[in-house]
């Protein structure tokens, strides 16, 4: 979730499209470079813009092939996975004023932790895959700009060979695994600098543009950089948003978690932030094994969110 500038080196992806019988788009990659720039920042955690440590010592990953991607609607009967709350688990989540309510971790005591994945420039086939096969939760946070592949993505993590491989049609493999698409604004602009309908143009424009690629409107908002202020809450509203989400714990290249809590450990309920970086399919399994050494499971964040939202009976 960064600002991005001019690049050192350019990627490449040919990507081709053919239609079905029934006329749904299989968008298959075919040859994959990678692409880097100079920088990137974020206004809510230090270790958000601090240098990119040296990724964890692991065994390679093995390569995945062109077109490894599932195609679009053969996992569209996945279950979403993930752990639900007990009854009574979960405390409340309250917000003021009728606005949507802003959410950096859930009330629970349960050892459980929730993922979550921003942005969209490097479209790594093997996370698809890992999520489909180990059934793991995640939600992502698709920014138009980052999924199109428009201008220079994020540096961190080194050079991608997967950016915008497969655009929209890659979000689509991901949703058919069971992974929500949820709103993050056109272009990953600083909110606080935008008047209040500049604001609802990019929350509205997101929503409208992620159910025309997907078929599902968003009911989730993470602002850029974890910026927001009362006009934002208004806009999310009005586009339609019912909760704003921000974090606990940011993951960094090589699976490191950078902490924002004093004791630099995992808490039930935390709320985590990984972005679509190169080597996002090897992080993702150093983070997986991580977590669960630590003895957390996976939640379903929506699932958690409606208990915790909901009006109590």
């Amino acid at each position: 979730m960064g600002r991005h500038c001019a690049g050192v080196t350019t990627g490449a992806a040919e990507v081709r499209e053919a239609r079905t019988a029934a006329g749904a788009a299989v968008v298959t990659v075919f040859l994959l470079a990678g692409a880097c720039s100079p920088g990137s920042t974020s206004r809510v955690t230090a270790a958000e813009s601090a240098p990119a440590p040296t990724p964890a010592t692991t065994s390679p990953t093995p390569q995945h092939p062109p077109g490894a991607v599932p195609r679009e609607g053969e996992m569209s009967d996945v279950r979403t996975p993930g752990a639900v709350p007990r009854e009574g688990e979960v405390g409340r989540v309250r917000a003021l004023g009728g606005l949507p309510p802003v959410v950096s971790s859930i009330p629970t005591e349960r050892k459980v932790v929730f993922l979550t994945i921003d942005d969209g420039w490097e479209q790594d086939p093997g996370f698809v895959l890992q999520i489909r096969d180990q059934r793991i939760p995640i939600t992502a946070f698709a920014m138009r700009d980052a999924v199109e592949a428009r201008g220079v993505p994020d540096p961190a993590g080194g050079q991608g060979r997967y950016t915008g491989a497969g655009k929209w049609g890659y979000f689509r493999s991901l949703q058919d695994v069971g992974v929500p698409i949820e709103n993050h604004t056109l272009t990953h602009p600083d909110l606080l600098r935008l008047s209040r309908a500049a604001q609802r143009q990019e929350i509205c424009g997101a929503s409208k543009l992620i159910a025309e690629r997907t078929g599902a409107r968003p009911t989730l908002f993470r602002p850029p950089f974890g910026s927001y202020n009362t006009d934002t809450l208004r806009a999310a509203k009005s586009c339609g948003l019912t909760s704003v989400l921000l974090w606990t714990a940011s993951v960094q290249p090589g699976g490191k978690i950078a902490y924002q809590t004093p004791d630099k450990k995992l808490h039930p309920g935390d709320i985590l932030l990984l972005h679509f970086r190169p080597n996002l399919d090897r992080d993702f399994r150093i983070l997986i094994r991580k977590i669960k050494r630590r003895g957390f499971e996976l939640g379903n964040l929506q699932a958690y969110l409606e208990a915790a939202t909901s009006p109590r009976k």
